[in-house]
């Protein structure tokens, strides 16, 4: 990349500019309800970004089919997720005000295009966060996160040297797309990207194929952990948390989580619920000791694999917070460099959390020397994997309970984001429902109010 090319490049990203995309107004329809909105003029509630930290729960129009392959779906659960909170950072690039959140939802079939064949008005759906297009490349194989048709941002494409797919509710870098907290969502290639619930599986186990268990399983399997493997798990929100389990699914001996800060209460509900599961709190590490040092102890020569599940946004030491802080770099890279300290020599170590640009300080030394495998996991191919994922839900083999701790209404997502952000003690992963959803499943938690609504 040329010079010149960088420094315009970064200044977009810093200045969260860039050329929009054509789907730059589905995620606010007030902005020409005349081509988005619904014809009916009907409305409904929907959370937007209002800003560095803050959303806002407004009413805006229900979507408008526009394309012949679109679905509209009523939507019956959403959810919100720990990738939602570099949104609401103002981390992401392209995030305009006024875009509607939500990459996580599940719901019911409310209107089809002439060319949907598989789903009809009245199933019972999950939509898959990433918007594939069914018939390119990397679609026809399943890797739907990587569809060549469905974003067209031109940013990300000289960032990455490619493009990656449109994702629901993720900011105009991703194409776009207006997301699922919200009543009604327009579901582009509604075919493709829909999957149908049976009867036996309730929407709080049914919404998570959406995103966080094709996630966590593609953390586990893309980076090869396998039957006898020591594993460490960087992060024990619900990702860390489910990947841990599923680490232990596949055949793993030990699996360890590290987390702290804010966040260390989550190691305590982790254990409470894998009682096998090794921790370490990286805010009590004894004087002299760090993560690198304590692993060695815990496993001789560290452990086989390492996943990260936290993201690049959260810079541990004052060095890499003033490089983030100044734009001398997008992304800290000290959680991979820890993960490539730790384990064993020819260890692999696979990146879940998100990260969107550039890193300083990057270990690739002992990257080369000790033969580490360094795996960017990527944004879960969904496709590959929820009609597995959904078998082992209905066997039983999957227990998606186990990470879901808060039910909430989606009026009063401006506080569950403010408590979702502060790391809320006991608040794990949240089922937000809507005005259409069905009556709380058995096993689940009750409803939690704020007072807000």
């Amino acid at each position: 990349m040329a010079l010149s090319q960088a420094a315009n490049l970064v200044e977009k990203i810093l200045g969260h500019g860039g050329t929009a995309t054509t789907e730059q107004n589905l995620t606010n329809p007030d902005r020409n309800p005349g081509k988005y909105a619904d014809p009916s003029g009907e409305k409904m509630k929907a959370l937007v970004w209002n800003g560095k930290n803050s959303v806002k729960v407004i009413e805006t129009f229900k979507p408008a089919k526009i394309e012949d392959s679109d679905v509209i779906v009523k939507v019956t659960g959403s959810t919100v997720c720990g990738s939602d909170l570099h949104l609401y950072h103002g981390a992401v690039v392209e995030l305009q005000k006024g875009d509607i959140l939500g990459h996580e939802f599940c719901g019911i079939v409310d209107s089809v295009g002439p060319n949907i064949s598989k789903v009809k008005p009245g199933d019972r759906v999950v939509c898959s966060f990433q918007i594939a297009c069914g018939t390119c490349m990397y679609c026809k194989r399943k890797l739907s996160s990587q569809c060549e048709n469905t974003n067209d941002n031109t940013i990300e494409n000289i960032m990455y040297g490619g493009r990656t797919a449109g994702m629901l509710g993720y900011s105009h870098f991703t194409g776009g797309y207006a997301g699922g907290q919200a009543e009604y969502v327009r579901v582009a290639y509604g075919d493709v990207n829909l999957l149908k619930l049976p009867e036996d599986v309730p929407d709080e186990k049914g919404l998570y194929l959406s995103d966080v268990l094709s996630t966590s399983w593609n953390a586990v399997v893309d980076t090869g952990v396998k039957e006898g493997d020591v594993v460490a798990i960087w992060g024990a929100g619900p990702i860390g948390h489910m990947a841990a389990a599923m680490s232990f699914m596949e055949g793993a001996s030990r699996v360890i989580i590290i987390d702290g800060g804010a966040g260390s209460w989550r190691l305590d509900y982790v254990k409470s619920k894998l009682p096998k599961v090794e921790t370490v709190n990286f805010t009590d590490l004894a004087s002299g000791e760090n993560i690198v040092s304590t692993l060695k102890k815990m496993e001789h020569g560290g452990p086989d694999v390492a996943i990260e599940c936290v993201a690049g946004e959260y810079a541990k030491g004052w060095a890499h917070y003033f490089e983030m802080l100044t734009g001398a770099e997008t992304d800290t890279s000290e959680i991979i460099n820890e993960m490539i300290m730790s384990v064993k020599s020819f260890g692999r170590c696979g990146i879940t959390g998100v990260y969107v640009g550039y890193t300083n300080h990057f270990n690739i030394g002992s990257l080369m020397e000790r033969g580490i495998r360094l795996i960017g996991n990527g944004q879960a191919p969904v496709h590959l994997y929820w009609e597995g994922l959904l078998k082992k839900i209905q066997e039983g083999k999957l227990d998606v309970y186990q990470m879901l701790s808060h039910r909430v209404k989606l009026d009063e997502l401006e506080k569950v984001y403010e408590l979702y952000n502060a790391r809320e003690k006991g608040m794990q992963k949240i089922y937000v429902e809507t005005k259409f959803s069905q009556p709380r499943a058995e096993g689940t938690p009750e409803l939690t109010t704020y007072g807000t609504a």
